[in-house]
């Protein structure tokens, strides 16, 4: 079995909003990173790569990586696209489309709390330079706390604006928070999405679940010898893994929380 981190990330930013920066790294922080990734001998493939190898195709390297960024940050063209273009390196941007402004309009509605995001013109831009565009859906909820209908809505709805924006078919799905559920990944496949992408802070692999990969997300106090760790495919878990009974308690609670109109906050960083 291959395994493949796949690495998540929010934010790059050195002034990044309260409310985010626990999950933001600074620029200098995301340099020394991919010079860490570069360093340990790993190539940074494409999700649809690792996707493909997933249903079957192709395999991946046997010492290969992958790059995600969720939610759609300002400071992702700004900031990280120069250095993925300079060195050469793939990536996969999650949207939360509902965040998402025309160019000098107002910011995009969503549960996202206030931040600076990318508009629809940088967003095709991205992609006419080869960054991968996937849906986080509409406005950021925890899908496996939603009734049915209304979490297929906010799977299927946030494909269309990108598709109609960026001109063809997108196919790559992350959930927010890293949350899913059998039944959302049921719906998220029903919507048309080949792959999605969690969390769970675990090692991903050839024989990972397409449509529960997981992925390492990288915080603004993960250790650089934690990161050096990963890179070397040691110190996290190796998907695929059953799911663990904390997380479905989390679960159980959040749902609860959600009934009452007090949605919980952030997940263990294990969950």
């Amino acid at each position: 079995m291959t395994a493949v981190p796949v690495f998540l990330y929010h934010s790059v930013s050195d002034s990044p909003p309260g409310w985010l920066a626990p999950y933001t790294v600074t620029p200098r922080a995301f340099t020394e990173q991919l010079d860490r990734i570069a360093d340990s001998g790993l190539t940074v493939v494409p999700l649809h790569r690792l996707v493909a190898a997933l249903h079957g195709g192709p395999p991946v390297p046997e010492d290969c990586a992958v790059l995600t960024f969720d939610d759609g940050y300002a400071d992702f063209y700004w900031t990280v696209a120069p250095q993925l273009d300079e060195r050469g390196l793939p990536a996969t941007l999650f949207v939360t489309t509902g965040a998402i402004s025309v160019p000098g309009g107002p910011p995009g509605r969503s549960l996202l709390p206030p931040a600076g995001m990318l508009n629809w013109r940088q967003l095709t831009t991205l992609d006419t330079l080869g960054v991968e565009i996937g849906g986080h859906t509409v406005t950021h909820p925890q899908l496996d706390t939603l009734p049915g209908r209304r979490a297929y809505e906010e799977i299927a709805r946030c494909r269309d604006p990108l598709e109609e924006a960026l001109g063809h078919r997108v196919v790559s799905f992350a959930y927010p928070h890293g949350y899913s559920s059998a039944a959302v990944r049921r719906q998220v496949r029903r919507a048309g999405w080949t792959s999605a992408c969690a969390v769970g802070n675990a090692i991903s692999s050839d024989a990972d679940d397409p449509l529960r990969i997981s992925r390492l997300m990288v915080m603004a106090d993960t250790p650089a010898e934690v990161f050096q760790a990963w890179t070397r495919r040691r110190g996290a878990p190796t998907a695929p893994y059953p799911e663990r009974l904390r997380t479905r308690g989390w679960r159980a609670y959040r749902r609860l929380t959600a009934v009452l109109g007090r949605p919980a906050g952030s997940p263990p960083r294990d969950g």
